[in-house]
Parts: C-alpha cells; sequence; structure tokens
C-alpha cells in the first residue's frame, strides 16, 4: 500500500456540533480531495471520521496528521481552504487553529 501524506479526522458526533454537520463535512471531503488531486500519489491524503475527539464544543472539528494541527468551526467553505491550503499547498489556515500538538 502507498503510504499517505495526511490523515484528516472528521468528529461527525453530536457534542462538539448539535446539528451534526461534521457528517456532511466528511462526504464533502471526498469530493474536494478527489478536486485537489490528494486521493492518489505522494500527496494522497487519507480520510476518517470518529464520534468524539473530546473536544466537545466550536464543532464540527478537523484534526490533520502527521501535522497535530486542529480546527474548530469548520464550515464547508473553510473545509476547502484547508484541503487546499493546507493539504495541497502546505500552509495552515491559522485563523482556524484552535490546539496543536
Amino acid at each position: 500500500m502507498d503510504p499517505y501524506s495526511r490523515h484528516v479526522i472528521i468528529c461527525t458526533g453530536g457534542y462538539c456540533s448539535p446539528e451534526r454537520k461534521g457528517g456532511e463535512l466528511y462526504s464533502l471531503l471526498a469530493t474536494l480531495l478527489e478536486r485537489e488531486g490528494l486521493l492518489f500519489g505522494p500527496l494522497r491524503v487519507k480520510r476518517g471520521e470518529t464520534p468524539c475527539l473530546g473536544v466537545c464544543e466550536s464543532g464540527p472539528i478537523v484534526v490533520v496528521y502527521p501535522d497535530g494541527v486542529w480546527y474548530s468551526g469548520v464550515t464547508s467553505h473553510l473545509l476547502g481552504r484547508i484541503v487546499k491550503e493546507h493539504l495541497k499547498e502546505g500552509k495552515v489556515v491559522q485563523e482556524a487553529v484552535f490546539h496543536r500538538l
């Protein structure tokens, strides 16, 4: 199996986002990764979902590993920026970061 450059995990549970918008973001992520050419090749990105990341507020939460960058309040627009700017171009979307490992 070819390695992944990054792994994106989206919280799809209802604690941090009572409207459960994380599920919509998880579905959208596949489309955005395909659009930016990040499904295959050396920059390919693995996506995953979890019912809880333990933050329980300001969701949906999106985490990018191995960078250790945690984004909060992610919208579809912000997810598009994360995919293009962070995952493709390597520039963290600083104004949306709430935690770094």
